[in-house]
């Protein structure tokens, strides 16, 4: 005899344990039990339903009709034509070792496309019921209603059809369980996880994030990293699909929210955002470059970010791999912007050109390698963070001294990649 308390408490650890709602569980074993049901002590075509008692444990049993009437079904000419074709659905469903109540119910209605009359059905006694016999028990319904009548309740099922149980159940929950993943993390796309590494398969790093692998993939990869089984990280939800194969979870760890969501983490005034992170330029690995502003009075951003003794920001680069971070004020004025944007060298006068989205910035000539960085990335970050193509020019020198936005990719050693992305940001090739 099934003990009713220890089911129920069952049914309550299973949806925490996979994470499933109850009422999704109960729902499962409802089409589990009801199929077990139908293939012990029901016949072909009738459409079994199962109810839980939560409270009890009790299941009880009913048998659904479709309400019709007479010029919605087929005549027999048009059920002759058809026996070829319904022998063949008959053997295929046959070899089908489950049959689902949600399969069933489908097969109550043949509809064409909405707006469209309703296809004639073939009348099944075990199916459908006809709107006159209907309403001799209930007077009120109406054609297109359930007509539903109450069935022998049984607890012993063969061997066979507890089989089935046990199928429908399993299948249904690992499918909850898809469901309730790729619920859980379609959410938190855009947010920092914590995960460790399982294992790595040529350049894609698989990651471990407690209830599913994710897969990072070698360009959202922080270049020069090496990752180690049993590593832990974090990394940026990306992306989330969901596919026949179950969510498919892309991570990051070189896009610049990774920045973003770190310093979030790290500096209770970005989140509770009295410090602005306005805009971030980074070459991951290498160097990045974060403008923020203050949303309150008396509250220093770059300080807040930076922290005592450099421990907030020293924490996030520690988080990265060892990745230099510049941390600049932003500002409305763009010509104020670009010569935060191009510390530490000192800007001593910038000119912007508007309709082109250039500016000319003028250095003292002893920081013009400092202002142009090392192959070109100081000036490559600047006008990423700024969105201003940059010309650099040394004071008092002659015009061919300066240095060009497309110097900046034309710099020996400047990676193809980071040449891409430098001229998406701002700094454009010949």
């Amino acid at each position: 005899m099934l003990d009713q308390k220890q089911f129920l408490s069952a049914i309550s650890q299973i949806a925490d344990e996979k994470g499933i709602e109850r009422e999704r569980v109960i729902e499962t074993i409802e089409m589990a039990i009801a199929a077990a049901y139908k293939r012990e002590y029901g016949r072909r075509g009738q459409i079994v339903r199962a109810k839980l008692d939560s409270e009890t444990g009790e299941m009880h049993f009913v048998q659904v009709k479709l309400v019709v009437e007479p010029s919605m079904l087929k005549t027999e000419e048009e059920i002759a034509a058809e026996e070829e074709e319904a022998a063949k659905r008959l053997a295929e469903a046959a070899e089908q070792k489950t049959s689902f109540r949600r399969r069933d119910e489908e097969d109550m209605f043949e509809r064409l496309p909405e707006g469209e009359e309703e296809r004639k059905i073939r009348f099944n006694p075990e199916k459908h019921i006809l709107l006159e016999d209907a309403q001799k028990e209930k007077p009120d319904i109406a054609v297109g209603d359930e007509y539903v009548t109450p069935l022998e309740t049984q607890s012993d099922f063969g061997r066979i059809a507890a089989q089935t149980a046990k199928q429908v159940i399993i299948q249904r929950i690992r499918e909850a369980e898809r469901d309730a993943v790729y619920a859980e993390y379609k959410g938190k796309e855009g947010e920092l996880v914590s995960g460790v590494v399982q294992r790595v398969e040529g350049r894609a790093t698989y990651v471990d994030l407690a209830k599913t692998v994710a897969t990072l993939f070698p360009e959202e990869q922080i270049p020069g990293e090496h990752y180690r089984t049993g590593q832990r990280l974090r990394f940026l939800v990306l992306r989330v699909e969901l596919t026949p194969k179950g969510p498919l979870i892309l991570l990051s760890r070189a896009h610049p929210n990774v920045l973003r969501s770190l310093f979030a983490l790290e500096v209770p005034e970005v989140a509770s955002g009295a410090v602005e992170i306005k805009s971030i330029a980074r070459e991951g690995g290498s160097r990045s470059k974060i403008a923020v502003s203050s949303k309150e009075e008396g509250v220093d951003p770059i300080g807040s970010c930076v922290g005592q003794r450099g421990t907030r920001v020293q924490t996030v680069i520690h988080e990265v791999g060892g990745e230099k971070i510049d941390i600049i004020e932003w500002s409305e004025d763009p010509a104020v912007f670009i010569a935060h944007a191009l510390s530490p060298a000192k800007v001593l006068d910038a000119t912007l050109y508007p309709n082109e989205h250039k500016a000319v910035v003028e250095v003292p000539p002893d920081q013009l390698s400092l202002a142009i960085g090392q192959k070109g990335q100081n000036v490559r970050l600047a006008a990423k963070l700024t969105g201003w193509k940059i010309d650099i020019k040394g004071a008092q020198l002659p015009p061919e001294a300066s240095f060009t936005q497309e110097d900046a990719l034309q710099t020996e050693g400047v990676a193809d990649a980071q040449a891409e992305g430098a001229s998406k940001e701002g700094v454009s090739e010949k």
